[in-house]
């Protein structure tokens, strides 16, 4: 079995448990996933079944989200998991909401939560935390390419944001962030993920629907369909060469540095890099 598969998590799951759930469905072990999703949140996860894993690095990883933030308390997580820590009685309108989100376009540095799974000194941030330690967290940039207002109700005062961004925002941390910009506090109390890459909520399939082998084989999608490189059909003689790793002499010159998707009867055969006038093989599948 080799491909990917649109998963739709549930909330109350890891991204660990999902895999774990299809490695017992499908008995195949090397299955991973191109993005956590916190246990609380749900939405679109990337699998990769088999030597699909291997093209994770080649995939699109920009990210989208709908996220609904709660004002008035910050919590130790920043998000609804967490314990409250700071209040306010402070009512956000929406006005000021419009105004300061501003600030969060575009590129900009954020300081990923406490708990999260980010190292440092070779150990995750959420076991510093559960030991009640205090470490030096270091800002990360991030690209914040969309960021809209779905809803606002103001008796609530719950905010329902449309979040596009790239790989590594932290969108519990927007929700905090936003709160003490606000004065209000606040915190992220629901998080879908609608977007992972090519990978679509409208196309996502539950995990509930992948009860067996033969449903996750139905399901599966062929990488190339999810590789962006120009194709390369390979004949008989460079599929021989392609299987033993050797690179291909190509007629006209490419640009250096561009991978290329070579295909064999419809099938991947290998991702190549290219250099001149040559095809060099960077990871074979046959």
């Amino acid at each position: 079995m080799f491909g990917f598969l649109n998963v739709y998590k549930p909330s109350g799951m890891t991204s660990h448990d999902v895999i774990a759930v299809l490695r017992r469905v499908t008995k195949i072990k090397q299955i991973g996933h191109t993005g956590t999703l916190d246990p609380f949140a749900e939405g679109v996860l990337p699998v990769c079944i088999g030597k699909a894993t291997r093209l994770i690095e080649y995939l699109n990883d920009d990210k989208a989200y709908i996220g609904t933030v709660k004002f008035g308390e910050a919590t130790t997580t920043y998000d609804i998991e967490g314990e409250a820590v700071n209040f306010s009685g402070k009512k956000a309108n929406l006005d000021e909401i419009k105004e300061v989100l501003k600030v969060f376009r575009g590129e900009i540095e954020q300081f990923p939560p406490v708990y999260s799974a980010i190292k440092v000194k070779g150990k995750k941030l959420y076991e510093y935390a559960r030991e009640g330690k205090e470490v030096e967290i270091q800002p990360r940039k991030v690209t914040i390419s969309k960021l809209e207002i779905i809803e606002f109700d103001i008796e609530k005062q719950e905010l329902s944001l449309l979040i596009e961004c790239s790989k590594g925002t932290y969108i519990r941390s927007i929700a905090n962030d936003l709160g003490e910009k606000l004065g209000t506090y606040g915190h992220l109390v629901k998080l879908v993920r609608i977007k992972a890459g090519d990978f679509l909520i409208d196309n996502s399939v539950k995990l509930a629907n992948l009860d067996t082998t033969e449903k996750v084989q139905e399901n599966l999608i062929f990488p190339e369909e999810k590789l962006h490189f120009p194709v390369y059909e390979l004949n008989e003689e460079e599929v021989k060469k392609v299987s033993n790793g050797m690179g291909i002499r190509l007629s006209r010159l490419l640009p250096d540095s561009s991978f290329v998707t070579l295909i064999s009867k419809n099938k991947l055969a290998a991702i190549a890099k290219s250099d001149k006038y040559q095809l060099k093989c960077e990871k074979v599948f046959i």
